[in-house]
């Protein structure tokens, strides 16, 4: 995929990808995002969050601070991965938060699945909503992706703040 774009992926991909103009390293990036994304949705990885005990306390941990710390307006933990939108009070809060729910949820999940180590994934994909229609959109793909992936329900869990 990244020689498409003519990155090439034996080498630091990620350095010639700061090479690129500005739309091509977005188009790279979208790219990424879909194709992970898509894999995500086919069911890779142990999926562990499947089980109701373990994303319950991923649902707990993002309502924890809602309306304090930060406006969730809605999100879906998916058997293997996490969709959200969220906004913060202050701008640089974004990865301090990230940090604080997967560490948070990490330690709760290894505790009850009786390991340790890393749990969560480094790379997050992040997205600044720039319009309403951009926010409309996302709102859309996180309550129709577990009908995307064809999950039965109570295999995840979707939470909406009705507008």
């Amino acid at each position: 995929m990244l020689g498409a774009f003519g990155l090439n992926s034996n080498g630091n991909w990620r350095r010639e990808l700061g090479k690129l103009p500005p739309a091509d390293r977005q188009r790279v990036r979208w790219s990424l995002f879909t194709a992970w994304d898509e894999q995500l949705d086919r069911g890779v990885g142990t999926c562990v969050l499947a089980q109701r005990e373990l994303s319950l306390i991923v649902e707990k941990s993002l309502l924890h601070f809602d309306g304090t710390r930060y406006e969730l307006t809605d999100f879906v933990v998916m058997p293997n991965h996490v969709h959200l939108v969220v906004a913060f009070h202050e701008e640089d809060m974004l990865l301090a938060q990230c940090r604080s729910w997967k560490r948070f949820t990490s330690r709760q999940i290894n505790a009850v699945l009786g390991r340790s180590g890393e749990f969560w994934q480094f790379e997050q994909f992040d997205h600044l909503v720039r319009s309403e229609e951009e926010f409309d959109r996302y709102r859309a793909y996180i309550a129709d992706n577990p009908r995307k992936a064809r999950l039965r329900e109570g295999s995840f869990r979707w939470y909406s703040k009705a507008p």
